[in-house]
């Protein structure tokens, strides 16, 4: 197999083979700092192993290569890395949480373990010194620990115990390195020691320190460590203390002391320093600590300094990891300036071989260095963002790459050699969104605190003095597509122009005018061109539900002409919007929504001229990008690239509503901020926000083509779409319906010849979705003609007055909810419309909902309310007998009162007067 066959250094030896994914990661930038920073390396390699988002990713930094283990599909909140290095245990937080073992030799996960703390993940994991256990912490309110045989093919553990709350958040978790059944926890103020048998619940002893207890400050605890000696437990203090616990206590008589783990108490605690200790490990016969000054310092068994490194530019540290192998020792120590304390330990070849192995040392502030023993040289190895990365922008001309984030770090990368160019700090205020000039001279990035800076896009210096005219954070920027005008959203809901003007016989930048035109968040801007002239066009999309338009040409200093402002949704809220490709003689904007609808809007009237069904993978699309053509490319053929949530994805164009035509893979689970393509369209950039990393994805288009050539030609995928399918039940309904409606619509009570069509006319589509089970609103019913009536019109002239079966399929397939009707809609509009009774329901009063379907939204008369409210009862207007006459209003007024009660509920409204069922 290729695990037995394993060596090291071969990972980056195989062969990557052409993938069958549509998108592929090829390259991240950036780590969580929150974890550590394991050296993989031997010698004077450099060969990193961290956790980027929910990948975990093997850097070779000398040979600029990346392998990445993918199989998580929530963050990652802890990892641990067996002694020999090959092992690699990785868990994580959130639905469905994995537990995966990695072999760091052939990149292979050797085993997955599911449902392990499935209420909440993980947040504390720790591998054996023989690496055949794992012990995990669970993330909830109340904790379990778990042991577990990872060699073993069980999905349970071999022990547990559930902590109690007293016991405070434990976070982390270490086993004694002689003694695979002992293993230690501690949380911010408890440490826990622990003594494990198979198939047994387990022993554990929490032992809380207060500074009462040697009458000193003590702290919070870090983290602890088993001693060399195999007798007593370290734990390192937020007062720069180490706290010794041990079973044996000579404050205690012997005959009443316990065995381990239940005796360990507190015997001493030893200030070795002022400032916190944030790491505290056992290497050889040394005690290794590194603090939040950056200072690492090697202590012997009896904690006396033996060895010092430091640097000015070293901030927290985080993580220290130490090279499996020693460099060639020197004859003597070499003369520095860190102090260098010897004891009688000095002598001793463990002390010897620990103070002779390099190091890597990672920060909080997401910083590695890579640390030389011999010379205390700090070589920084990699510096990325430490707060969130919400702003990415790709040259329209070469291979480079902006990333932003809000710790003010802008940096350029070569994104085809994956190169480090350039970087500027801005201390002032974070990065929220950066955008190139289409002629690639200028690079512009809007910041949180509504400051907006136009830099040079290869030196990265200002080209003009700051502009600071937004009143809050600059959420979009952009340039018109002649570079003459650029426009920025903010926070506040305001839409703010900036025109390039000469100064000097210098290019500067001045404001123009701004506008609040929006009362909800804004969307998305976008520059086009105007259809008769090449004057640049500027529209803004909010959450309003407002497309504006804006008349660049007629506006003057501090007044922002708009020319028109269209309600583009109904209920549901835009999310994004792109010019669609000229692929007819007819000219779109695609816009998506949050009910995972994509409309085509006409360029000049708004109107919505087709609504289909948008990709569907968990949740809407949050933004998106025509991506570039490549000239190898057939001209003619156009893709989309989308993010989600969560997801970065690509969608043939033209958009039908096919699900096999799009594809989607998770990129950042906690949220993606942002995302850019490449010029050619070879590549996809995806930011992840609060991940603090970008990844960069390989476009494979020809996979997605193959996908959806397997996925069926013509009505085949519309087909599967249906309940049942070509075969099912609902499809011979739809027919039935179908052709009823043919009937009806030439006369149900007529004896002359029938004419037999496979189509119906336009006005019976109505009907014939309420029919199957969708109900759309009066501006629903007639987009949906609309679309159909109007879909030969520009290009042969001619209205279309009827629709056959297969069209309407599509029609119902696009415009249907697409996760069906939902429960928690009407919930929530009764949260809204309705009121507390005495039983603490939500209700509404029978009058207020009679009024509010007479008043509101699409208002129905009295007369066309009581035919729909007595049919849902299931009496027919005129009907006579012990029934009321509900022919006129009187008698539709009994009905109601005799089978509506006075206070309605969601419940009662969908299954007493909707009748739809209602799931348990």
């Amino acid at each position: 197999s290729l695990v037995w066959a394993a060596k090291p250094g071969m990972l980056f030896q195989k062969d990557r083979e052409s993938s069958p994914h549509s998108l592929n990661l090829s390259w991240v930038f950036g780590y969580n700092s929150s974890l550590a920073v394991h050296s993989l390396m031997e010698g004077e390699d450099r060969v990193l192993l961290y956790v980027s988002s929910h990948t975990v990713v093997i850097h070779d930094v000398l040979g600029n290569r990346q392998y990445h283990l993918q199989g998580h599909a929530n963050v990652i909140s802890c990892l641990c890395v067996s002694e020999d290095k090959r092992w690699v245990a990785t868990a994580d937080r959130g639905p469905n949480a994995l537990i995966i073992v990695w072999d760091s030799f052939s990149g292979v996960p050797v085993r997955t373990i599911f449902e392990s703390h499935p209420e909440e993940g993980v947040c504390a994991i720790a591998i054996s010194r023989d690496a055949k256990y794992l012990v995990t912490i669970s993330a909830g309110t109340v904790q379990r620990v778990c042991v577990w045989r990872w060699t073993l093919p069980t999905e349970k553990p071999l022990c547990s115990t559930e902590l109690r709350p007293e016991f405070g958040y434990q976070d982390y978790v270490i086993f004694n390195p002689q003694d695979p059944h002992e293993f230690v926890s501690n949380s911010k103020t408890q440490v826990i020691f622990y003594l494990w048998v198979t198939s047994a619940r387990g022993e554990l002893v929490a032992s809380l320190l207060s500074p009462q207890t040697f009458r000193s400050v003590v702290g919070c605890f870090s983290q602890s460590v088993f001693h060399f000696n195999n007798s007593q437990v370290l734990t390192g203090t937020s007062a720069g203390k180490v706290v010794v616990w041990d079973a044996v206590n000579p404050r205690t008589d012997p005959d009443e002391q316990q065995a381990r783990p239940l005796g360990m108490t507190p015997t001493k605690m030893v200030p070795v320093q002022k400032e916190s200790l944030t790491v505290l490990q056992v290497l050889e016969s040394c005690i290794v600590t590194g603090d939040v000054k950056g200072h690492v310092k090697f202590y012997d068994g009896e904690l006396l300094l033996l060895s010092l490194y430091s640097h000015s530019k070293v901030g927290p540290i985080r993580s220290l990891s130490f090279s499996t192998t020693l460099r060639d020792p020197p004859d003597a120590f070499p003369a520095r300036s860190w102090p260098f304390l010897t004891s009688e330990s000095d002598s001793s070849n463990s002390v010897s071989l620990a103070l002779n192995r390099n190091f890597i040392l990672s920060t909080s502030d997401a910083t590695v260095f890579h640390v030389a023993t011999d010379s205390a040289d700090f070589e920084k190895v990699l510096e990325e963002a430490k707060k969130a990365v919400s702003a990415i922008a790709c040259h329209p001309q070469q291979t480079l790459v902006a990333v932003g984030s809000h710790c003010g770090l802008l940096k350029v990368w070569d994104y085809r050699h994956t190169k480090y160019l350039d970087s500027r700090i801005f201390p002032e205020a974070g990065i929220q969104c950066l955008s190139y000039d289409p002629e690639g001279y200028f690079l512009a990035a809007g910041f949180t605190d509504g400051s907006v800076h136009i830099l040079d896009a290869i030196s990265l210096q200002s080209s003009c003095k700051e502009l600071r005219f937004s009143q809050g954070p600059v959420t979009h920027i952009s340039f018109s597509h002649n570079s003459q005008y650029l426009a920025t959203a903010d926070e506040k809901y305001s839409v703010i122009v900036y025109k390039k003007v000469l100064q000097n016989g210098r290019r500067s930048w001045e404001h123009l005018a701004g506008l609040d035109s929006h009362y909800k968040p804004i969307r998305s801007i976008l520059f086009g061109v105007q259809a008769d002239s090449n004057e640049p066009r500027l529209l803004s999309l909010g959450e309003d539900r407002q497309l504006v338009e804006y008349d660049l040409s007629s506006s003057i200093k501090d007044h922002l002409v708009v020319t028109h402002r269209d309600r583009v949704e109904q209920s549901a809220v835009p999310l994004c919007l792109a010019w669609y490709p000229q692929l007819s003689t007819e000219s779109f904007i695609l816009t998506a929504n949050n009910c995972y609808k994509m409309k085509l809007l006409n360029t000049t009237t708004k109107m919505c001229r087709k609504t289909l069904l948008g990709p569907t993978y968990g949740s809407p699309l949050e933004k998106i990008q025509i991506l570039p053509t490549t000239s190898a490319a057939d001209p003619k053929q156009h893709y989309l690239v989308y993010i989600t949530k969560d997801k970065v994805g690509l969608q043939i164009l033209p958009v039908d509503g096919n699900p096999h035509k799009s594809s989607a893979f998770i990129c950042h689970p906690d949220g993606a901020s942002d995302l850019a393509s490449s010029y050619d369209g070879r590549y996809i950039f995806t930011a992840g926000g609060s991940d603090c990393t970008v990844m960069k994805w390989k476009a494979n288009l020809s996979a997605l083509d193959a996908a959806a050539f397997l996925g069926g030609e013509d009505m085949i995928p519309f087909y599967s779409l249906l309940d049942g399918g070509r075969e099912g039940e609902f499809f011979r309904e739809l027919e039935d319906y179908f052709y009823y409606a043919q009937i009806c619509s030439q006369g149900t009570n007529t004896l002359e010849n029938r004419q037999v069509s496979t189509h119906i006319p336009l006005e019976e589509i109505p009907s014939v979705m309420r029919a199957i089970g969708f109900y759309p609103s009066e501006e629903e019913i007639e987009e949906m003609i609309n679309e159909v009536k109007f879909s030969k019109y520009v290009d042969a002239g001619e209205q279309v007055t009827e629709i056959n079966l297969e069209d309407f399929i599509k029609l119902y397939i696009n415009h249907r909810p697409a996760l069906g009707l939902s429960m928690k809609s009407l919930q929530r509009a009764f949260q809204v419309l309705g009121y507390d009774n005495e039983k603490g329901d939500k209700v509404i009063d029978r009058g207020d909902l009679l009024s509010l379907l007479q008043c509101r939204g699409e208002q129905m008369t009295e007369d066309e309310l009581a035919q729909c409210l007595t049919t849902l009862l299931g009496r027919r207007p005129g009907r006579r007998g012990s029934e009321p006459d509900t022919s006129d209003p009187s008698g539709a007024a009994a009905l109601i009162e005799e089978e509506i009660p006075a206070e309605i509920t969601a419940e009662i409204f969908a299954a007493d007067i909707l009748g739809l069922p209602i799931a348990a």
